[in-house]
């Protein structure tokens, strides 16, 4: 079987790939760029078709972590974690705890430069396992003193986001009575959909989980089958799943003003942005919108601020949006390069002085 995705350019620090000696799984840990600081960036359990498309993911989701930290202002480089799993492998109790120490150790072997956390597929309660063999790992659970399950943060920035890309696409950031399409409602998904409820949006949502209907009836929105999502009018279009959604035919396709979600890596390809463009659909990039999690995790693990003030950073992903737009609008470019040269100007400062505080 071969990977469902090319494997990107290779611009990383260090990736350690090994076959976890308890688990007998794949595990990679992927350091990007310890420029900003040490890496920090989420450990993703998921199955994959086969291993190439674990490594290609801990590769672009690792590189996306150096954007959305230096777009975010955080002292924090970039770097992901992924634990995968074949379709036919077996995950019980023991298997997953063995995972994580797996994980713990690679961790370990990079001596601070990277921090992971919880993530698609993983807890609270798996980092906590992770702290068994590091003191690298941040979002421990609340209930040992740790900061917690981040998808709530991340949610909040998300929203601000969204409010910020309404702004730009019709005029008004205010939510009531919008259309709005959620696809995925895992922890973040689920949580935004609730506020969108509550804020009078009408929606649509859909999961390939087809339990997650029950939700969908309780906020009275539209269910729609996995795949058509993405053809349901709408002002903002939120892939909030796994990454990838937005293939060339789904962006030809797309009944949606403006696209702005938690997911990560939701473009197939980079031209994808430029695709988008074309069809007058605005783009808010996945890295700045979906920020609010590791601003909450880095800044809690420092110390730096209240849990107040620490929140208002995390509001402040709406503003980092419209400074996006503004930028874009003003080079004529797409609000992804725009982004991405925000993230640029950070980490070349940090290059040309690396005396500047972490």
């Amino acid at each position: 079987m071969t990977h469902i995705l090319p494997l990107p350019d290779f611009t990383h620090e260090r990736v350690e790939v090994t076959t976890g000696p308890r688990s007998g799984l794949f595990v990679a840990v992927a350091l990007h760029s310890s420029t900003l600081g040490s890496a920090l960036g989420g450990a993703r359990l998921w199955r994959y078709p086969h291993w190439s498309d674990a490594l290609g993911d801990v590769l672009r989701l690792s590189s996306a972590m150096t954007l959305k930290n230096a777009a975010a202002g955080l002292d924090a480089g970039g770097g992901k974690a992924v634990i995968a799993l074949s379709p036919e492998d077996a995950l019980d109790a023991g298997r997953r705890r063995d995972a994580f120490l797996d994980l713990g150790d690679v961790v370990e072997s990079f001596g601070g430069r990277y921090r992971t956390a919880e993530d698609v597929g993983s807890t609270t309660d798996d980092m906590l396992v992770v702290s068994e063999r590091t003191t690298h790992v941040v979002g421990l659970p609340d209930s040992v003193g740790g900061s917690g399950e981040p998808a709530g943060p991340t949610s909040i920035g998300v929203y601000e986001a969204i409010r910020a890309t309404l702004e730009r696409s019709t005029g008004s950031a205010e939510v009531a009575q919008r259309r709005i399409t959620v696809s995925g409602l895992g922890q973040v998904g689920s949580r935004l959909a609730l506020r969108l409820a509550a804020e009078g949006a009408v929606l649509t949502v859909t999961d390939v989980n087809p339990a997650k209907r029950d939700l969908a009836l309780q906020l009275e929105a539209q269910w729609v089958e996995p795949g058509s999502e993405h053809l349901i009018d709408a002002d903002v279009f939120v892939p909030a799943g796994i990454g990838g959604l937005l293939t060339d035919p789904v962006i030809d396709a797309l009944a949606a003003r403006a696209v702005c979600g938690p997911a990560n890596n939701p473009l197939a390809t980079r031209s994808g942005a430029d695709r988008l463009a074309a069809r007058g659909i605005l783009y808010a990039p996945d890295f700045v919108a979906n920020a609010g999690g590791v601003i909450y995790l880095d800044l809690e693990a420092k110390s730096r601020g209240t849990r107040a003030e620490i929140m208002d950073r995390v509001a402040g992903v709406g503003e980092t949006m419209r400074r996006v737009f503004d930028a874009a609008a003003a080079s004529g470019v797409t609000p992804l390069v725009a982004a991405e040269e925000i993230a640029g100007e950070r980490l070349r400062a940090r290059a040309d002085d690396p005396a500047l505080p972490v």
